[in-house]
């Protein structure tokens, strides 16, 4: 199930940056780099992001009730939407005012070896749950490139797990040179400059996520595969004349909403119509398993008539 993927794909992350988090602080603490210290802040606003979602995933398994009928699966969204906030306001706007203030009062670092070494251990660990990630991620991307996934897939907690380990790797190596060239010219200014970096990609991170995320929280449609195969179900089941219109939504990134308008012979009785709808019902989940909730109309079709 893609829902236990992404729930590895968080769990290896969470395990690597509570690691990386108390690693980098300590070293920030020896060094006096601010480019440590952002990324230990980066590390922090990771680790939360990841408990939110894990937070998210259990709570959109509730049941459906009466004022929630169609249950609660949405809340991956809402979560997913949270963590780019905080990824924006606790990661990226922290590191842009710490790596302002460097630069503008640079001091040399300290004991520079501890940051160095701290940093490579991060970015294996790192990488490891990138790998994870991708991983998890290739088991449903098909052949789709890696921007059309994130773009296109209903699934909130990948992208957010891919996006954040690909901006960590990142920002891991503008710490790295920002340390590297304080040490090799005596100016703390590059560990300012890789600090404002940082907090850059960040917020870059973060608005994609938002944006993303939002649009799933108002609700997206099927992908265009899977439109096609619905509508080749409902035209494959007898009695069905023609799709005369076509709604989907998801209520979650495995829940699909499906209502369609489908014409029907004129002459068609009651008993013969509701063996038309069942067998277009079966058929349709049969070809796209996520259409949890099915909601077909029959009615005549009459050419030049709106939907």
């Amino acid at each position: 199930m893609a829902s236990e993927g992404s729930t590895k794909a968080v769990v290896t992350a969470l395990s690597a940056n509570l690691a990386i988090g108390v690693s980098k602080f300590v070293a920030a603490a020896i060094t006096g780099s601010a480019s440590m210290l952002a990324e230990g802040v980066h590390s922090v606003a990771d680790s939360t992001n990841q408990v939110l979602l894990l937070v998210g995933g259990r709570r959109a398994k509730r049941p459906a009730s009466a004022l929630h009928p169609f249950g609660y699966a949405r809340e991956r969204y809402v979560y997913a939407f949270i963590v780019a906030i905080i990824l924006f306001s606790l990661g990226g706007l922290y590191a842009v005012y710490e790596g302002y203030h460097k630069i503008i009062d640079p001091h040399p670092l300290e004991s520079p070896l501890v940051a160095v070494i701290v940093l490579v251990i991060a970015a294996v660990l790192e990488g490891y749950a990138l790998k994870t990630a991708v991983g998890e991620a290739n088991r449903v991307r098909g052949k789709r490139s890696w921007f059309r996934f994130i773009v296109r897939t209903r699934n909130p907690e990948l992208p957010v797990i891919l996006l954040e380990d690909s901006g960590a790797l990142l920002g891991l190596l503008f710490a790295l040179l920002g340390v590297g060239l304080s040490v090799a010219t005596g100016n703390g200014v590059y560990d300012g400059v890789a600090t404002l970096l940082i907090g850059v990609l960040l917020v870059t991170v973060a608005v994609v996520l938002a944006v993303e995320t939002k649009s799933l929280i108002i609700g997206e449609s099927a992908v265009p595969e899977q439109l096609t195969a619905i509508e080749k179900a409902l035209l494959a089941s007898p009695g069905v004349q023609r799709v005369i219109h076509l709604r989907t939504m998801h209520l979650g990134p495995e829940e699909l909403l499906l209502a369609a308008k489908i014409a029907v012979g004129e002459q068609d009785e009651g008993r013969d119509i509701a063996a038309t709808i069942d067998d277009a019902e079966a058929r349709v989940r049969a070809a796209v398993p996520t259409a949890k909730v099915i909601y077909l109309e029959p009615d005549i079709y009459r050419p030049g008539e709106s939907a």
